[in-house]
């Protein structure tokens, strides 16, 4: 099957019902985790908090800025180094379609769970559009029925301006999060990355204190709480790095 907007229902047919190999994910976040080697920081109580959640089986709507191609192996490395560790194999990731493109490339993002989007800057808009609120429902259905978590990069695109702020947050996050919420706990799980230099080995990482996200908030107030708190870990993550 090709990864392509033009074949958006058969695509997200598939990625409504995958299973990722649970042994292979987990030996992958390992071998991330070892080569990246983030270091973790955690606000207050929050370590203690993820682990709670988790064992209510609350999922989680991960956000992480984004700074670099690298990132969503900074994540997985850090997912494994962490509280999340138990989700591993229960994690699905949004990646861009590209990254489908090459048949060996796809098979590592399916082992670690990527969901493709179809953005609308690199597509037709209105069917770009139309394909993401099919992605939006596989993300709901899949937190609801299989109990996974969603992770995703809210800017939609490399911050390559001024990594201290976030770009712009997409709208989708908001959509994601308030229809698991309507169907069952979500806690968003905001993640903060820092770059130390050109390497991305060693990247400072704070986790932030998950909040359930209450089913009566609307897409667009869930997207400005994504914002204000994911701001903030990389906030801290920076001065992380900055101590260090």
């Amino acid at each position: 099957m090709e990864i392509a907007l033009a074949n958006a229902d058969e695509v997200y047919a598939f990625y409504g019902t995958h299973r990722q190999p649970v042994l292979r994910a987990r030996a992958a976040y390992a071998y991330l985790a070892a080569r990246y080697r983030p270091v973790i920081g955690y606000d207050d109580d929050a370590r203690d908090r993820i682990t709670a959640l988790r064992r209510r089986e609350v999922r989680f709507v991960v956000c992480a800025n984004h700074l670099s191609d690298k990132d969503q192996f900074v994540l997985a490395a850090t997912a494994f180094r962490t509280p999340l560790r138990r989700l591993i194999g229960h994690i699905r990731v949004l990646a861009k379609d590209e990254l489908f493109d090459d048949a060996k490339q796809r098979a590592q993002i399916d082992v670690m769970g990527g969901i493709p989007v179809f953005r609308p800057k690199d597509h037709q808009m209105r069917a770009a559009v139309a394909a993401g609120r099919q992605m939006i429902d596989v993300c709901v259905d899949r937190a609801t029925r299989y109990g996974d978590s969603i992770a995703v990069f809210p800017e939609g695109t490399c911050n390559v301006t001024d990594p201290s702020t976030l770009l712009p947050i997409a709208s989708g996050i908001g959509h994601i999060a308030h229809g698991i919420a309507g169907n069952v706990e979500v806690a968003l799980l905001p993640i903060g990355i820092a770059y130390p230099d050109d390497t991305r080995v060693g990247a400072r990482v704070v986790l932030g204190v998950p909040e359930l996200i209450d089913a009566d908030d609307t897409p667009a107030a869930i997207t400005r709480q994504v914002r204000t708190r994911l701001q903030d870990s990389v906030s801290r993550a920076r001065a992380l790095m900055a101590d260090m």
